[in-house]
């Protein structure tokens, strides 16, 4: 069982060490090798640093711990960020405007699995309906590598769904298709 809370700067280098050991890991077989041997955990933490003290920060970030407190999962996630469909322009079908967004949702490799995401995910989707900054967001977006089957398959388990939106992102010269996923929240009552 683990448990969820709100990350610190104590933090940062574990979760520097989870999000580039978890691409390194989800990614092999999809990235180009090339890209996921230039990533280190050091430049990832001294990046992280730089954001988890920007002042105008509209994200939150939560980890997951093991029972001493050492974080083994990482999600971040804020309001909807409007990128733009593979076609080159905004949708513009009016959900966007009141939408969260799921950034980043990462678990050390060897835990894959063992429910550090169903509870990362389980917490924000419940921080997300309640609106700690406002009233909350009725629906939720991620993108999701298109050959990235395992993650597909961990959010459609858990209320995702393709809802048409693409984009391509470039890694060493190959383009890769990523797939928005949308789910209706709830309001929880706590």
């Amino acid at each position: 069982m683990f448990q969820v809370r709100e990350m610190n700067e104590a933090d940062i280098d574990a979760v520097s060490a989870i999000r580039v050991r978890g691409w390194q890991h989800a990614y092999a077989g999809i990235v180009p090798r090339a890209s996921l041997d230039t990533m280190t955990v050091e430049d990832d933490a001294e990046q992280r640093r730089k954001w988890f003290a920007h002042p105008r920060r509209r994200s939150t970030d939560l980890v997951a711990v093991d029972a001493a407190d050492v974080p083994v999962g990482w999600i971040c996630f804020g309001p909807y960020r409007g990128r733009p469909s593979a076609a080159g322009r905004e949708e513009t079908s009016g959900w966007e405007e009141a939408a969260g967004e799921i950034h980043a949702l990462y678990v050390r490799p060897d835990l894959i699995g063992h429910g550090a995401g169903r509870a990362l995910l389980a917490e924000t989707h419940a921080r997300m309906s309640l609106g700690e900054q406002g009233p909350g967001f009725p629906t939720v977006v991620l993108w999701v590598l298109e050959d990235n089957r395992r993650a597909r398959r961990f959010y459609e388990r858990s209320g995702y769904r393709a809802d048409g939106g693409t984009q391509d992102d470039v890694y060493d010269d190959v383009t890769l298709t990523e797939i928005r996923y949308r789910h209706t929240l709830r309001r929880y009552d706590r």
